[in-house]
């Protein structure tokens, strides 16, 4: 099954600055073969359901093994049985609403 997710990872205790962390991520996801777009609170994602859900599993397992003690996350995703559609189509919907 096909999802469509958004996700935003907040190591807790690393300092202000989780940039690292989100880039260790974006590198899992692409490594994963995910369909991805980044934004300023978090990342989309798009791809079979197992493989998403693994690919957020190994991006905590990173975070931690790069030291942060804990994890905190948001998670949003959702599924379409009648027709298949991808973050592309869900923008295009909404823009071509605004011409």
């Amino acid at each position: 099954m096909k999802v469509i997710a958004d996700f935003c990872i907040i190591p807790i205790d690393v300092g202000i600055s989780v940039s690292k962390y989100v880039a260790e991520c974006e590198k899992i996801f692409k490594e994963e073969g995910l369909k991805t777009k980044l934004h300023a609170y978090g990342t989309n994602l798009e791809g079979e359901w197992d493989q998403v859900f693994s690919a957020i599993k190994k991006c905590h397992e990173k975070v931690h093994e790069m030291g942060a003690p804990r994890i905190s996350s948001t998670l949003r995703f959702g599924t379409r049985t009648d027709r298949g559609q991808t973050m592309e189509d869900k923008i295009n919907s909404v823009e071509s609403k605004l011409k």
